[in-house]
């Protein structure tokens, strides 16, 4: 059976539309792949040279041991924000005489089989081989070596059950951030040392091989209570039900004042605060307008220009950016009755320009503040503003022509990357990138005042020429029309 699941699970994904669309994207994903990969066999066959060098007089198994805490914590916040659960289409195969928990038990075993988890053991193994190699008995490093891949199936499970936990209320990282909270806090106040207490648990391993059935059995119970909760889940029945929510209304009539994108606009106010995953963009803007809290307050980043004008960019552009770049994957789910309806294309485009523009204007005024640190710190964040509305905006719906993965709004909120495709990975670069670039050319060249005056000429530039600019983005979008229509009709 778990044989004919795998065949089914290969023809969904090659005979998907999608398969041949994301070509590109599949390409960059194995380049970043083998990237890690390499990365991770460098550290795990240098880091016994590493140690030996940075701690001479020290055994440097004892101290990679007491660095194992903030690799599980690390590790934890990495998958909650990356790692999802593999999921199958299990609709058709309720009808059928098979057995659920044969369903479930393919589900959790695809997981064991994560990217996710294979990581780690390109560093694991050559460190334990190079141990090994340098005189510790293998007796002892075995054990220890399937003690720690034991672990990295534990937090692969333990994840999921985080995941279960922050589905269940609307801020889907609390979960998380108590439990990493909880435990950083312990090792940071000195209540109990966790890197002693995690770096003696394994050497403990290491020296009682008998000892392995502890993380074995924390195992067990991880799957055992994964298990459970998606057979409770796995009924026909259960995906019929349909969801009774309160609809909370709020007076836009304010929109009323930007003409026929209006209706536009207030379509879009509506999604993103009825919708988790929407949601989430807006609650993001007060940690872009914290943002430069976390540099200006160090001197080495508060006299430096550069980095003033990568945050102007980003604290100023967060919603921008975050927003913009699932345009119009956001209407994925009635992106088709939307075109069939008697609208101007570029009437729905302007609206989201104009939804952008307001979100710049409104986080340079709340980030005036700022002028505490000096007067070019707000320059800079004034630049940034002008050129994130005449450069970024447009970049921003451009990019979004080309989306092709349909969005899922009743999805968790933050750090969900179902809908993320080769776009949202590439169109990054530019946007953050190339007007740092350009600013620190003109600054080192000339001078601060001319860099600033070159991305505010950039984005005047861009405002000045928004209506050609809309032009040539609305024919990108009826060129693509019919594509994104058959794109958002298909489940990724």
């Amino acid at each position: 059976m778990i044989k004919h699941f795998l065949n089914l699970e290969w023809k969904q994904y090659f005979r998907s539309s999608y398969w041949q669309k994301s070509l590109a994207l599949n390409i960059l994903l194995v380049f970043f792949a083998l990237y890690f990969v390499v990365m991770f066999l460098g550290l795990g066959f240098g880091l016994l040279f590493i140690l030996k060098k940075t701690f001479p007089d020290e055994d440097p198994f004892v101290i990679a041991n007491g660095f194992l805490f903030y690799w599980i914590i690390a590790d934890v916040m990495i998958r909650f924000f990356l790692q999802k659960l593999p999921v199958m289409s299990v609709k058709p195969l309720l009808t059928l005489p098979i057995k659920r928990s044969t369903i479930v038990h393919y589900v959790l075993g695809k997981s064991a089989l994560s990217f996710f988890n294979f990581l780690p053991l390109f560093a694991i193994i050559p460190f334990s081989i190079m141990l090994i190699g340098d005189g510790y008995a293998s007796s002892k490093i075995l054990p220890w070596m399937f003690a720690l891949i034991l672990v990295v199936l534990i937090i692969n499970f333990l994840n999921f059950i985080i995941e279960a936990l922050s589905s269940k209320t609307d801020l889907p990282f609390l979960p998380l951030m108590v439990f990493v909270g909880v435990l950083y806090g312990l090792e940071y106040f000195e209540i109990v040392s966790m890197t002693s207490l995690v770096g003696n648990a394994f050497i403990g391993i290491a020296n009682n091989p008998i000892l392995i059935v502890l993380p074995l059995a924390i195992l067990a119970l991880c799957y055992g209570y994964n298990y459970r909760v998606l057979r409770e889940k796995l009924f026909l029945d259960s995906s019929l039900q349909s969801k009774v929510t309160e609809v909370k209304a709020a007076d836009l009539s304010w929109t009323n004042r930007f003409g026929d994108i209006a209706p536009f606009m207030q379509l879009d106010l509506k999604l993103i605060w009825r919708n988790k995953r929407t949601k989430s963009s807006a609650f993001i803007m007060v940690i872009g307008l914290l943002y430069g809290l976390f540099f200006y307050t160090q001197p080495i980043y508060r006299d430096s220009l550069y980095a003033a004008s990568f945050v102007g960019v980003f604290s100023t552009g967060i919603f921008l950016i975050n927003f913009g770049q699932f345009i119009p994957a956001w209407d994925s789910g009635y992106y088709k009755m939307l075109m069939s309806q008697n609208i101007k294309y570029e009437q729905y485009l302007r609206s989201k320009f104009v939804l952008m523009m307001l979100s710049v204007v409104i986080m340079f005024v709340l980030g005036i503040p700022y002028l505490y640190f000096g007067w070019k710190i707000l320059m800079m964040h004034f630049a940034a503003a002008i050129y994130n509305i005449g450069v970024n905006s447009h970049i921003m719906l451009y990019g979004g022509s080309f989306n092709r993965k349909k969005i899922d709004l009743n999805q968790r909120a933050a750090f969900n990357y179902q809908g993320t495709g080769a776009v949202q990975w590439i169109i990054g670069l530019p946007i953050m990138l190339i007007p740092l670039i350009i600013f620190s050319i003109a600054n080192f060249f000339v001078g601060f005042e001319v860099g600033v005056a070159v991305l505010i000429g950039i984005g005047v530039t861009g405002i000045v020429l928004h209506k050609k600019l809309m032009k040539f983005i609305t024919k990108r979008y009826s060129d693509s029309k019919y594509k994104m229509i058959d794109a958002f009709s298909q489940d990724n």
